[in-house]
């Protein structure tokens, strides 16, 4: 035999050692799963609740074969309040018309909610979370930051997401606004520790009763002949309103692609891509649309109407659907109506109160040693701490924030694009068999460029109440989540070719 040939006998020996060696650590894994390694998971389990975190899902413990999954996860949180309170802004916060809320809350949604349904694809086809998967998207050391930001996007979403359901309960009655924030974190983190079947089946059904109050509404407002369209001239100042609404709708729809792979894991990797990322894009942008256009037509209301106008500058949303619904309208039936729409905001809260354990875990692994129901908890009462505050600085708060979200997630899917397309050149380019070894994952450093090179774009082209980029003061507007995904695509491939060629991954 010659040296060349016992030369690769013995890397294949080495491969099947190694691969043996694998095997054996996801065996030993799903035992401790199963058993429970510590006294939180085994409380977990004493409960029926999932407390796998992002250990990679094999193939024999996938269930989810219902490919209508994708189809109704959104469902729920996109007739949110939440997304009403997001249509609301267009008349409100950047004062469009009604006529230009509708091209916005029709065609950003659709364009917002592709990158999502083909993230949702990867965690179907490798089982893994999705800032796992960031390592090989972004590179290990971009990959853990982008899992930080993701812990900050998820916590700090969810403060934000309770203020209009608090303002709601808040309108009503004598609830102090700390004690409606307590309710809506506490709910949705016990939820949130049931894991994925709960979130599925929650997300499932939950949008039923949301609609039906829609519906009601609608009613009240042709009854009360509130609605103008309220025509504007077409001005410069309108145009960079237009296109800072615009960014704010794409936070609030692709804000959900650094944790969209989370919730289909225990999807057979055989589902067909297609149907997956096709279900997901319809079943975020129809209700999405939906919402935000009624969100919209109600702010209308505020335009024609004095006592509607104060109505919304004493409480914001909040005091808007209690105008529309009880006072000289319902009453105790609106109010009830009121209560109803408020709880919606738990949908909109629980798949990012179950993605922020994940993301957590992802940092480091010394963080994924500490259970994902453990991580929760404590993500969802800082939470809590956030949105007492932030309750009374809802509309600068939304808007800042929502933007904030659409240039991450900006950066993500540009540096994202390049890596999938140009380098990996589809799914085939990925071996995920050893996610945790980091000698087979590219090492970050064109992720580092291609994200510094995204916040070079944000800097220059966002327009927020506490800073304007000097682009954004040219048109006026804030043009940052198309110029990021663009800008970020290029450092990324400038710096990728160096990084393969003198670092070898």
């Amino acid at each position: 035999m010659s040296f060349e040939e016992k030369k690769r006998n013995s890397v294949n020996e080495d491969e099947l050692f190694s691969l043996d060696e694998r095997r054996l650590q996801e065996v030993e894994q799903e035992r401790r799963l199963e058993d429970g390694s510590n006294f939180i998971n085994k409380i977990g389990l004493m409960v029926n609740a999932e407390i796998r975190g992002v250990e990679r899902v094999p193939e024999d413990k996938r269930f989810d074969r219902n490919w209508t999954s994708p189809l109704t996860l959104f469902l729920s949180p996109n007739l949110a309040i939440s997304a009403l309170s997001t249509g609301m802004m267009g008349p409100t916060y950047y004062s469009l018309d009604f006529k230009r809320c509708i091209i916005c809350g029709v065609l950003v949604p659709i364009v917002s909610a592709i990158p999502v349904g083909c993230y949702a694809v990867f965690g179907a086809k490798f089982g893994l979370r999705q800032q796992i998967l960031s390592r090989y998207f972004t590179g290990n050391i971009m990959g853990r930051i982008f899992a930080f930001f993701n812990v900050i996007s998820c916590i700090g979403w969810n403060a934000i997401n309770v203020l209009p359901a608090v303002q709601m309960l808040v309108s009503l009655g004598k609830l102090p606004p700390w004690a409606g924030c307590l309710i809506f974190v506490v709910i949705t983190c016990i939820m949130a520790f049931f894991g994925y079947k709960v979130i599925h089946v929650y997300e499932r059904w939950s949008w039923i009763p949301n609609l039906i109050v829609y519906f009601i509404m609608i009613a009240r407002m042709v009854k009360a002949k509130k609605f103008v369209w309220e025509a504007h001239d077409g001005s410069k100042v309108e145009a960079g309103n237009v296109l800072s609404y615009i960014t704010t709708i794409f936070g609030f729809v692709a804000g959900w692609s650094p944790s969209a792979a989370d919730y289909f894991v225990y999807m057979p990797s055989d589902t067909s891509p297609f149907k997956i990322c096709s279900a997901m894009v319809v079943g975020m942008s129809v209700p999405c649309i939906f919402t935000l256009v009624l969100g919209s037509a109600f702010a209308m209301g505020t335009k024609s109407d004095e006592s509607w106008n104060q109505a919304f500058e004493d409480n914001s949303v909040g005091g808007l659907v209690n105008k529309i619904l009880v006072e000289d309208s319902l009453h105790g039936f609106g109010k009830f109506c009121v209560v109803i729409l408020a709880m919606s905001a738990i949908a909109n809260n629980l798949p990012g109160s179950y993605s922020l354990a994940l993301a957590t875990q992802a940092i480091w692994s010394k963080l994924a040693r500490f259970p994902r129901l453990g991580w929760c908890v404590i993500g969802n009462f800082v939470s809590l701490a956030l949105s007492i505050p932030a309750y009374y600085v809802f509309a600068d708060t939304m808007t800042n924030f929502l933007s904030i979200i659409g240039y991450n997630v900006s950066i993500y899917i540009g540096i994202t694009l390049a890596e999938h397309c140009v380098y990996r050149k589809g799914f085939k380019g990925y071996d995920v068999t050893n996610f945790n070894d980091i000698s087979t994952l590219p090492v970050g450093i064109a992720g580092i460029v291609g994200f510094l090179f995204g916040v070079m774009s944000t800097v220059l082209s966002m327009n927020q109440t506490w800073y304007v980029g000097v682009i954004a003061r040219k048109i006026l507007g804030d043009i940052s989540f198309e110029l990021n995904i663009v800008i970020a695509f290029i450092g990324y491939n400038l710096a990728r070719p160096f990084e393969l060629k003198y670092l070898g991954r």
